[in-house]
Formats: C-alpha cells, sequence, structure tokens
C-alpha cells in the first residue's frame, strides 16, 4: 500500500490544489484531488489482466476549473434537486440560485464541487487514504449554519474504495451528500449499453418533466426500470424518455443499514463493481447529456451514454416531500453516511 502527493499541475501549486494518488498492492490505483474533493481516475485490472481508467475524467486542474457535469466530485450541501430553489425549515424559508431550470441542482451554482478542500493523508498497512474537509459557511449559496464537512477515501487490498462522511452544523439545515463519478467498465472507450446492472430495489421515487419527486412511490415491476435481475442497460435504455436518471427506493430492513445497492458488470471485460451503502436510495443517471464537447484522460471524446453514475443518497427534494426519509440535521447532531465501491473480476 502507497500513497502519493503532488501538486495538481502547474495550477496546482499556486492555489494549493494537490493530486493524491492511492495504490493497494494488487496495482488498483485511485486518484483523488481536494478541489472538487474530486476522484479522477480509478484503474483497475481486467480478466486479461489489463489495467484501464474506469471513470470519466480530466488530466488538468484548468479542465475541472472550466466546467464539467460533476465528474467524480462530491455533490452538496444537497446533492440532486431541490423543487422551486427552495425549503423552510420551522417557519423561516430559504431561497437557494436556481441552477436547473428553476430548481436548484447539487447544492447551487458553487457548491462542493468548486470548492478547495483541506486534504491530510492517511496511511496503515491495511489502507491508505485522504481526508478532506471543508468548512461551509453560514448562508453559503442559501443554506443555513456554519457546516463542517469531512469526506475520507480510503484504498484497501480487498479493491475496496471507501467513502466516509461526517458533518456538524451550528444551526439546523438540511444536508445531502454524494459522490458523483461516472463509471465505464470498459475503459471509457464506448457507451454503457453492454453493462449488465442489478439494483436492489423494488421501486423508486415518481418524478415530473423537471425531474423533482411528485411524493409518490411507484413499483418497478413490470417496468423498464426493474433491475432486480441481472439486465443488459442497452436493452432498456430506450425505454425510459430522455434515459435513466432516477431514485431508486433501496430495499432496507431497516434505516441506515450497511448493505448492496447495485451490481454493474462489462463482460467484455470481465471488470465487475459493487456498491454498497448507509444511505436509502441511489440515483441512476446514463450520461444524458454528455454531447461530445468534452475530451478527457486519453483524449477520449465523451459522448452520450460514455458513463454511468450510482449515486448513494437520500431522495431528491426531501426538504420539501413530508413523506419522505428526513435531511435535517441539528445543532448538536452529527450527519454521517458510509459508501463502498468494490472492484473485481468475474471468475
Amino acid at each position: 500500500m502507497r500513497i502519493h502527493k503532488n501538486f495538481f499541475d502547474k495550477g496546482g501549486k499556486e492555489k494549493g490544489v494537490y493530486l493524491f494518488s492511492l495504490v493497494n498492492d494488487k496495482g488498483t490505483e485511485v486518484k483523488i484531488t481536494n478541489y472538487g474533493a474530486c476522484v479522477t481516475s480509478i484503474k483497475t485490472i481486467d480478466g486479461n489482466g489489463k489495467f484501464d481508467d474506469i471513470v470519466l475524467g480530466f488530466d488538468t486542474l484548468e479542465q475541472y476549473e472550466e466546467g464539467h457535469p460533476y465528474f467524480g466530485v462530491i455533490c452538496g450541501r444537497y446533492a440532486n434537486r431541490i423543487s422551486k430553489g427552495e425549503f423552510s425549515i420551522d417557519k423561516s424559508t430559504y431561497k437557494l440560485p436556481a441552477n436547473d431550470g428553476k430548481n436548484t441542482l447539487h447544492g447551487g451554482l458553487k457548491g462542493f464541487d468548486k470548492v478547495i478542500w483541506m486534504a491530510g493523508t492517511l496511511e496503515n498497512k491495511d489502507e491508505v487514504g485522504v481526508k478532506l474537509i471543508y468548512l461551509s459557511p453560514d448562508m453559503e449559496e442559501g443554506f443555513p449554519g456554519n457546516l463542517v464537512i469531512e469526506v475520507t477515501y480510503l484504498l484497501n487490498n480487498n479493491n475496496e474504495l471507501i467513502i466516509l462522511y461526517s458533518a456538524k452544523t451550528d444551526k439546523t439545515t438540511v444536508i445531502n451528500v454524494t459522490n458523483h463519478s461516472y463509471f465505464n467498465l470498459g475503459g471509457c472507450k464506448k457507451e454503457i449499453y453492454d453493462h449488465v446492472l442489478i439494483i436492489n430495489s423494488d421501486k423508486l421515487t415518481e418524478v415530473n418533466s423537471e425531474a423533482i419527486p411528485t411524493g409518490k412511490i411507484l413499483n418497478v415491476a413490470g417496468t423498464g426500470f426493474d433491475f432486480r435481475e441481472p439486465t443488459r442497460i442497452g436493452s432498456t435504455i430506450n425505454s425510459i424518455k430522455g434515459g435513466y436518471d432516477h431514485n431508486y427506493v433501496l430495499n432496507k430492513k431497516k434505516a441506515g443499514e450497511y448493505s448492496l445497492a447495485a451490481k454493474v458488470s462489462d463482460p467484455e471485460s470481465g471488470r465487475f463493481m459493487e456498491t454498497y451503502t448507509t444511505e436509502p436510495g441511489i440515483q441512476f443517471y446514463t450520461g444524458n447529456f454528455l454531447d461530445g464537447s468534452k475530451t478527457g484522460k486519453n483524449g477520449i471524446v465523451y459522448n452520450k451514454h460514455y458513463g454511468l453514475c450510482l449515486e448513494t443518497q437520500h431522495y431528491p427534494d426531501s426538504p420539501n416531500q413530508k413523506d419522505f426519509p428526513g435531511t435535517l440535521l441539528k445543532a448538536g447532531e452529527t450527519y454521517t453516511q458510509k459508501t463502498v465501491y468494490k472492484f473485481g473480476v468475474e471468475k
């Protein structure tokens, strides 16, 4: 196990932005930058012993700063959407910047994905990692409370990328944080249509034309949303208008249970990835808005459906949905979340 720390190219030295490389004894490598607490690269082995990068991203800090569709970043304070850019706590209404039509997406105009986090390395015989800390001041992007959030990435020899989240506030606020990596287990060279997916969910949250929940919970049985059994993504994606961008209600025996949420595999390379989480939901997104305007690592042009996201989360718009699991965080309480992406090769 080893970890390397370098400035993230020329701009990184000027701005205090680093690139951390975590490598385990099997050769799996994860790269993370403290700009946006972003996963920039994950290299894993395939069935023929070849390593490839399996997440979308860029080689330079400048490319990340120019703007992108949340490749690999931590989204917050509130990942996913908040209807009409507002919510209420007690008798106070909070207005947020609208950056997705009239709604707020992934924390607003300058969410956690566009700030520089404090960073420190972690290393022992079983795992290496990076701890990232950010103080989000009271009313940043319209959210109340001074919020201190910690995100820790750990890589171990079981080929698990562990993401631990913790946050505290001095004033009641809302929080919903996730990692927004785009995965392509074939090495990001073509669409993810041949990937085979399982989601441990019988239900999903219904949304309107703006991807805002209606409040209804729908059964997936008999629909193109049913991934309870292994299903080739390309066989169903055209039945879903616009592609997949939906929150699945995970099958849990109790709130906060750590359990398997999803498994995706790529028959051609032999790679698979399992997702485990304590969160109640997972957003399955198929890169519907990728349009070839971004060229990433290795000169690959990122076209529509070149990556898929499995964003572990609370449900979209929960602050405005009384029947959804709550996302309030009060002073003196601690928000926690654990998500693990486990990589392997089918035998």
